[in-house]
């Protein structure tokens, strides 16, 4: 039996905010849980750089939210990387108010 090849032809693409919202997801991700493993092999001691770090991963967070949103207004892109970034960015900004939460109770 002889395998048919079918091919479709669209002209959907992967949109660049989307793809830069998942790497902008990615990098406040990395950056939080070195932030977090650093913090715990110093037995809970803190640097300035790591607050530091930790803003800069929310304002990472928050522009990769607006980005992967507004890239899912787009009909012509597929939709795997808007909401890969989209989650992505969102589970460092609950990763984020998670800390301040507990830093603020203990």
């Amino acid at each position: 039996m002889k395998k048919r090849k079918n091919y479709i032809f669209t002209n959907k693409r992967h949109s660049e905010r989307s793809i830069m919202s998942t790497i902008l997801g990615v990098i406040s991700l990395l950056s939080l849980g070195a932030v977090i493993f650093l913090s715990y092999r110093n037995h809970g001691v803190a640097e300035t750089g790591f607050g530091f770090t930790g803003i800069l991963a929310l304002v990472f967070s928050t522009v990769g939210i607006v980005m992967g949103i507004l890239s899912w207004r787009d009909k012509n892109c597929y939709r795997l990387f808007p909401v890969l970034g989209t989650l992505l960015n969102l589970l460092a900004l609950f990763s984020i108010s998670i800390i301040l939460y507990a830093g603020a109770n203990l």
